[in-house]
């Protein structure tokens, strides 16, 4: 069985199970509330959702961000080990409240990006699906997995002890019907009750 406990496993587990394992989810969806369950299993851009919901604007924070050389092969991306990548991770903030709604980490393969996208997304404070709409990119989105695992260190960026639960999903995100990036997003699963 297949349980994803943070990204650096996500991407072993998912490497060493291939692509049969796609589609093992470790959250009993109806012990979840709707909200959170549109959450977990949505093919959709989150932040528009939780501007919707919050009714505050959405803005980036970026923990890190750099591009690199992957050191392995990453299968559901396709790519092989030497390959150029952006590894990312964030948090989506609400501009008035301050308050952090949602941890991501994210590989994005750099050579499939059009230009300005792959620019702007580097030197901007603007989330992903922002950016896909402005440059209108046709995306599809595939839900590897959605699982719960308790905050451990993500609890400092978040009002909750380490014990308390995080609800994740990954996903990847393909354009131009290849691969572009693989996305671990986490959120309190305290929230939005």
């Amino acid at each position: 069985m297949l349980l994803i406990k943070n990204f650096k496993d996500a991407m072993c587990d998912v490497n060493s199970e291939s692509q049969k394992s796609f589609g093992h989810h470790s959250v009993d969806l109806s012990d979840l509330n709707l909200f959170q369950r549109i959450l977990l299993q949505t093919d959709g851009t989150l932040t528009e959702m939780l501007e919707n919901y919050l009714g505050e604007n959405i803005s980036v924070l970026k923990i890190t961000e750099g591009i690199q050389y992957e050191p392995q092969n990453i299968i559901p991306l396709n790519i092989k080990d030497g390959q150029e990548i952006i590894k990312r991770k964030i948090l989506l903030q609400g501009e008035n409240s301050q308050q952090n709604w949602l941890y991501a980490d994210s590989v994005i393969v750099l050579d499939r990006l059009e230009k300005n996208f792959r620019e702007e997304l580097i030197a901007s404070g603007k989330p992903i699906g922002k950016l896909w709409k402005k440059y209108k990119i046709e995306t599809y989105k595939e839900i590897i997995s959605y699982f719960r695992e308790p905050a451990a260190v993500l609890s400092k960026y978040f009002d909750m002890s380490k014990r308390d639960y995080l609800l994740c999903r990954t996903y990847r995100v393909f354009s131009n019907r290849k691969p572009v990036m693989m996305i671990t997003e986490k959120f309190p699963e305290s929230y939005f009750v």
